[in-house]
């Protein structure tokens, strides 16, 4: 079985290309970045994953993905290799997109280009916590919760 989930933020807007011919379709080539779950040393890394999505999926990422949007794609990684102009060989892994949609709001998605572009905003303090680690609920909103 060859599946793929990814989730992560474009590094760049999509490049796309129309096949020739009388159905041209649309090729969409983008990369993501992609969090490391965990992290050597506390130091933030990621994995560059190049993605082609084919036809209505290129249409989509043409008209909506823009650099900084946070997707989940779905899809298949493809192998291959070509000769390049020097005549070596190269060799290239990439993601065949069968679904991407997106993974937080166009709000959420300004902001974070806001943040990113310098305007940190400060994150909300963490809820307090008892001392096994559980948050505290406030008195009051026991009719709110679920269980009882």
């Amino acid at each position: 079985m060859n599946k793929v989930i990814l989730m992560g933020r474009l590094t760049r807007d999509p490049e796309v290309r129309y096949s020739s011919g009388e159905n041209a379709l649309a090729i969409a080539r983008y990369t993501l970045a992609v969090d490391r779950r965990f992290h050597k040393d506390n130091e933030a890394s990621a994995d560059f994953i190049g993605c082609v999505a084919f036809g209505k999926g290129g249409e989509f990422a043409e008209k909506y993905l823009r650099q900084g949007t946070k997707i989940v794609v779905t899809g298949r990684i493809q192998t291959g290799s070509y000769t390049n102009r020097e005549g070596q060989k190269v060799y290239t892994t990439e993601v065949v997109v069968e679904d991407q949609e997106f993974a937080e709001s166009k709000a959420a998605s300004q902001n974070n280009s806001q943040t990113s572009a310098g305007n940190r905003q400060q994150p909300p303090p963490p809820m307090p916590t008892d001392k096994d680690g559980f948050m505290q609920i406030p008195d009051g909103i026991d009719e709110e919760l679920p269980f009882n």
